[in-house]
């Protein structure tokens, strides 16, 4: 019999991989794996930001990050400085900024090692309401703009003379991201959120004939990621959050594999 801290673990997972698929899947199209990295390392100082304001830290992760994208979208429009240079400036500079703070609180017990590498079995009942409140309206916000980001993804100047907004919907794009890594910290923690929505996506690429495709096939290899890790984590008594990791990992080895077969039938 499954004990209801696994259930809870398996639930919390699998409503992290119903909306990091289909985004994840973006980030890959857009080759934005980097700015994913920057919104997550912020997310240790949105935890500092929430204790030191009194609020829940999923709030002040969502805070921060949502802060950072925008901030990153600002200095995007200068010229002086690369886009990765600003990604690598903001990126460190959140995570060192937020070990700093939070080692002012010198009275509050704060399991670190839960929050930089995660820690799925301690989920709660409340932490289920934040994942699935928050996943279903990033899905349905992701829905709306869908098209238009597509469009972007394929385009961006074609778009644009097309009349589609590319500043809000790249604006939208940028929050969900930052509503994920929100959501998605309790399963992996900061250092390896990228991770689960990157490494899905990869693996259902070569499977897929349609964007749309991608999108569910990223959700498909994201919730058995989730089952396997869990499973292992279960079996071999590692750590849950890099068991999913490296779970979703084998699964894009596999994915390589009718490719790399196909290849060696031609030759």
């Amino acid at each position: 019999m499954i004990d209801d801290f696994l259930w809870r673990a398996l639930a919390a997972g699998f409503g992290v991989v119903m909306i990091a698929g289909p985004l994840g899947c973006f980030i890959v199209w857009r080759r934005m794996a980097y700015f994913g990295d920057t919104l997550s390392h912020s997310a240790l100082l949105g935890v500092a930001l929430g204790l030191l304001l009194g609020i829940d830290p999923t709030l002040g992760i969502a805070a921060g990050a949502v802060t950072v994208a925008l901030l990153l979208l600002a200095m995007q429009q200068q010229r002086q400085l690369a886009s990765d240079t600003l990604l690598g400036i903001l990126a460190h500079a959140g995570l060192a900024l937020g070990l700093v703070v939070l080692s002012f609180f010198e009275t509050l017990r704060l399991d670190l090692m839960a929050y930089l590498f995660g820690d799925v079995l301690a989920v709660t009942m409340g932490d289920l309401l934040w994942i699935y409140g928050g996943g279903l309206l990033a899905l349905a916000a992701l829905a709306v703009i869908w098209r238009p980001l597509l469009a972007i993804t394929v385009h961006e100047d074609l778009a644009r003379a097309e009349g589609v907004p590319v500043m809000a919907v790249r604006l939208v794009f940028v929050v969900l991201i930052a509503v994920v890594i929100a959501t998605a910290m309790k399963i992996v923690g900061v250092l390896l959120i990228t991770s689960l929505l990157i490494i899905p996506a990869a693996a259902a690429r070569g499977l897929a004939r349609s964007p749309e495709q991608m999108a569910v096939g990223a959700i498909l290899v994201g919730g058995l990621a989730v089952a396997l890790g869990l499973g292992g984590s279960l079996a071999f008594d590692t750590p849950s959050g890099p068991s999913v990791v490296v779970a979703a990992l084998l699964l894009f080895l596999a994915s390589l594999l009718p490719a790399g077969l196909s290849r060696l039938a031609r030759n």
